[in-house]
């Protein structure tokens, strides 16, 4: 579209950067989105910059992706990795890194699409500076997350404050699940508009190998009982209700059981305190002599691990999508996943995956053995699911849907403040 192809869009991911590799510390679901989102909007003709924060020295400032798509990286505090929950004081930081960006290379943005809460915030100050309009993706909730922890941190109350002032200014917001607008509804904000675009999946990379071809290549037999974990190691993500199911499961003992648990982690950081504590737990079960830690799957590897599974299991939680998810059903593999949020939106209960209440590990347990016992049933599920993503959940498809809301964003007239407090007033006198 010609329209289109004049075009520049800032994809806004703060503490998410869409240049690095998956499954290191606080790289996830974020992170894939954002890179694929960015990359397919590229294809359909727009110049893409992706802007984030820079974490060490030797990272480039700027990361030429696909024709039309980078990634822009801001130095905004120590160049170090710090945890999420502690990088709001840099935020000034990196919007005068912006501006300085964008006025230094002539560049304009009608649009800014803005991913988490903090990406937000940082969202409401360009609208006030550039005059720019907002989209925003959560990823997650800060009031979903908070029932579900003991410890609530100090940054709590900025969080819920700043994702309610998003959903109201924001001109779209993008929730990837009916469930995750409910939940904004009903936690969040009755105001602002919110539209639901789904995540996305490469649907030519999963899927491009048979389970027979991937356990040769894995070195997996043929014969074997595969159950798949694949994400961060995160308490939240649940990868202890999955070890304990499976102690539970009636193959457990059986020599054909083989537990895979796939993700990155670094020693004395956060995911590598988890994973720790969940090998802890394995060896306390009596479960090592059939669980392997692969540790991080790279996007190249990552399709066979998928095929080989007769089963990926997602005992998250929360999820307000659940891409790994759509990425085991893309390559033919049944999902056993926790009953919430987005996962109920992207398994089918009984068609593509079964869904077990969150935490339940004897639920998980029974849901794991009734696909791993029922080789036919398995690929039942598994070509349902297959057929599901490619009509529902391909990249290109999402980046189609999220150009059409720019694009009808960027033609609605901006509302002044003096005609906002227009509005109030003869609403108010109804």
């Amino acid at each position: 579209m010609n329209t289109q192809s004049a075009q520049r869009i800032a994809l806004i991911s703060f503490h998410g950067d869409p240049a690095v590799e998956i499954g290191r510390e606080e790289a996830g679901g974020q992170n894939v989105y954002v890179r694929n989102v960015g990359e397919a909007l590229a294809r359909l003709g727009w110049q893409v910059d992706m802007y984030t924060r820079k974490v060490s020295i030797e990272q480039a400032e700027i990361v030429e992706h696909t024709p039309g798509c980078r990634t822009i990286r801001f130095s905004a505090g120590p160049l170090e990795f710090i945890p999420r929950d502690n990088l709001f004081e840099y935020l000034p930081e990196f919007i005068e890194k912006f501006l300085q960006f964008k006025q230094e290379n002539g560049l304009s943005y009608q649009i800014v699409h803005t991913n988490y809460w903090m990406s937000g915030w940082i969202g409401m100050c360009l609208k006030k500076v550039l005059g720019c309009k907002q989209i925003h993706t959560y990823h997650s909730l800060g009031a979903v997350k908070y029932a579900t922890i003991e410890n609530i941190p100090p940054i709590a109350s900025q969080r819920l404050e700043t994702e309610c002032d998003v959903l109201e200014e924001a001109e779209r917001i993008v929730a990837t699940s009916p469930q995750e607008k409910a939940h904004m509804r009903q936690l969040v904000s009755t105001k602002g508009d919110i539209e639901i675009i789904p995540c996305g999946t490469d649907i030519h990379s999963f899927g491009s190998v048979d389970r027979k071809a991937a356990r040769v290549a894995l070195g997996i037999k043929a014969d074997a009982k595969v159950v798949l974990y694949v994400g961060r190691f995160d308490h939240r993500k649940g990868i202890e209700t999955l070890v304990r199911a499976m102690r539970e499961s009636k193959f457990y003992g059986d020599e054909k059981l083989q537990i895979i648990i796939g993700g990155g982690s670094v020693p004395g950081q956060s995911d590598g305190i988890e994973r720790d504590r969940i090998e802890g737990i394995v060896d306390e079960l009596g479960l090592r002599d059939c669980t392997t830690f692969p540790g991080r799957l790279s996007q190249e590897v990552l399709p066979t691990y998928y095929a080989a599974a007769d089963v990926c299991v997602v005992p998250s939680h929360y999820e307000p999508f659940g891409l790994v998810a759509i990425e085991a059903m893309a390559s033919s593999t049944p999902v056993v996943a926790s009953d919430v949020g987005g996962l109920q939106f992207t398994v089918v209960r009984g068609e593509t995956g079964l869904l077990p209440q969150p935490q339940n590990v004897a639920e998980f347990a029974i849901a794991i053995d009734k696909i791993i016992s029922n080789p036919e049933w398995r690929d039942k599920l598994g070509e349902a699911g297959k057929r599901r993503v490619h009509d529902k959940f391909s990249w290109d498809g999402v980046a189609k849907q999220l150009s059409e809301l720019y694009l009808q964003v960027i033609m609605q007239p901006a509302i002044k403040e003096e005609q906002k407090e227009q509005l109030k007033v003869a609403y108010s006198s109804k």
